[in-house]
């Protein structure tokens, strides 16, 4: 059985519904199934643990803000060896929604000062909000211990290949200098 993002649980909080002078505490812990949908959707091996606990607060008479702690456990393939490697993930999470931020209209968009800051929606998405911050901490570029690229030299066959010492400019001159040394003395 393949596990997919439309299968999680809904974890939405409704705004409208929540107390307007405390905070509203949360916890998602998503099961074996869950994990397996999260890391196919992110392009990762696995997620052995993974965690969002916190709280959503009203700030003034209209704005709300999202404070929590993201944990996890991320398996991904290094990208020298494709070998798994195993990462540990501890961030912070804030979000703030406020009535007053406007939705780009254009495909260019000038950033705010506060990339935290969304529109107010009238729900907010618990999972979508942990997956996100997930795939904004995980590692772009994992690497095994020990794993380095090293160099790789191509070209067409009877062809000398060229190094990147090769393709400077002036890499030949020291060679033509210190000859020009001997010569000299």
């Amino acid at each position: 059985m393949e596990a997919h993002l439309a299968d999680l649980p809904t974890s939405i909080l409704r705004l409208a519904d929540l107390a307007s002078r405390r905070s509203t505490p949360f916890e998602l812990m998503p099961n074996g199934p869950e994990r397996i949908a999260i890391a196919a959707s992110l392009g990762i091996i696995g997620i052995k643990k993974l965690k969002l606990t916190g709280e959503i607060s009203p700030s003034g008479r209209t704005d709300w803000d999202l404070h929590a702690t993201l944990g996890a456990t991320i398996v991904q393939e290094c990208v020298v060896t494709l070998n798994p490697v195993t990462t540990r993930v501890d961030e912070g999470v804030r979000r703030t929604y406020k009535v007053d931020v406007e939705e780009p209209e254009d495909d260019e968009v000038e950033m705010t000062l506060d990339e935290n800051v969304e529109p107010l929606p009238a729900n907010i998405d618990l999972y979508s909000v942990m997956i996100e911050a997930l795939s904004l901490a995980m590692p772009a570029y994992p690497r095994a211990e020990g794993a380095e690229l090293g160099d790789a030299v191509f070209s067409d066959r009877g062809v000398a290949p060229m190094s990147d010492d090769d393709a400077k400019p002036f890499a030949g001159l020291e060679g033509l200098r210190k000859a020009l040394e001997k010569k000299g003395d």
